[in-house]
């Protein structure tokens, strides 16, 4: 997603593309900001180069002050939250869907250096200090909270909770005002 956006649309347009989510948050939107910009920078060899002091900054400032590592290899969508933005630990293989929102002290994740790492769909709400670890895939419309140890897969409109994680709740989608469909796991 991310390498594939940077090209298509204009850098601002891309930089820019997590602000609405962001809303009200000044931190989540610097580190956002800051994410997308380096993303950008390095899809292209010559901008890697050419911006290799940026980078640099972004690592130490982002990485190291803030505390949020946020490799700028990352495969994440648009509309990407950040709260809290310390103790954020994502490896850049990871892949994050549209409108996801991540809290403090959470890691994402493998346990091997050979192993996969998971894959999260879009609008997934991340509570703190959740730990989401191994080749899984976590559904759409999710809701993981605070505190949980996610290592198997999440299935679709659900919240989930605990150590090890476990589905809680069903979400209902609402197709339109007169009809309501709970969907099942």
């Amino acid at each position: 997603m991310t390498k594939l956006k940077s090209n298509t649309l204009g850098f601002i347009s891309y930089i820019k593309q997590d602000f609405k989510n962001n809303a009200g948050n000044t931190k989540g939107k610097l580190i956002a900001l800051l994410f997308r910009t380096a993303c950008f920078i390095s899809v292209r060899r010559w901008r890697k180069i050419v911006f290799s002091p940026y980078l640099v900054f972004y690592k130490l400032f982002v990485e190291w002050t803030l505390g949020t590592e946020l490799p700028w290899g990352l495969d994440a969508g648009p509309g990407l939250s950040v709260f809290h933005g310390q103790a954020i630990v994502i490896n850049k293989n990871v892949k994050i869907g549209k409108n996801c929102t991540l809290r403090q002290s959470t890691t994402i994740g493998n346990s091997r250096d050979n192993e996969d790492c998971p894959v999260i769909g879009n609008n997934v709400d991340i509570g703190s200090n959740v730990c989401i670890i191994g080749s899984i895939f976590i559904g759409n419309n999710v809701i993981i909270g605070a505190g949980s140890v996610v290592v198997k897969n999440v299935p679709s409109n659900s919240v989930v909770v605990g150590n090890p994680a476990r589905v809680i709740k069903n979400l209902v989608v609402h197709i339109n005002q007169d009809l309501t469909v709970p969907l099942s796991v």
